[in-house]
């Protein structure tokens, strides 16, 4: 089990307040801009800066935690892909940005999104910015699915 030190990426992405689900070398986040609804940030606790520098306990992780983040997805947001990026152009730490993928829009409470780059690359630049209250209520929707 990794110690509960928070890295800056995983910080700057809101923690604890965007905290989604966990496990041992990873958290996941709600990112607080939403290209799509129910984007998220799969973040490795360590202090890493280069995938292959991740320790061998976190890439045995990896499988089941994605698992887990895309039944979720599926039970909440039904996407038709799933998009994982690993950009780590401004934030150093290990992580990528997974982007539920789908024609149309999709809708919680007073969210409405729609998939602006569907179906090429995601068009980042036309996230939502969500508020603390959206953050929270979006996020406690995901966790209970987690």
């Amino acid at each position: 089990m990794v110690a509960a030190a928070v890295n800056a990426t995983i910080a700057r992405f809101g923690y604890p307040a965007t905290l989604v689900g966990e496990s041992g070398h990873w958290v996941v986040l709600l990112r607080p801009e939403q290209p799509t609804l129910g984007s998220l940030v799969l973040a490795a606790k360590s202090e890493a800066t280069a995938f292959a520098d991740l320790p061998p306990a976190a890439f045995a992780e990896l499988h089941a935690i994605v698992g887990r983040i895309e039944a979720m997805l599926h039970r909440t947001v039904a996407p038709q892909k799933i998009n994982y990026l690993m950009l780590m152009m401004v934030d150093p730490h290990v992580h990528f940005h997974v982007l539920p993928r789908h024609e149309g829009e999709r809708t919680f409470l007073d969210m409405r999104k729609a998939d602006d780059g569907w179906p090429k690359a995601p068009a980042l630049g036309a996230a939502l910015a969500l508020t603390g209250e959206q953050i929270e209520s979006l996020g406690a929707w995901l966790s209970a699915h987690w």
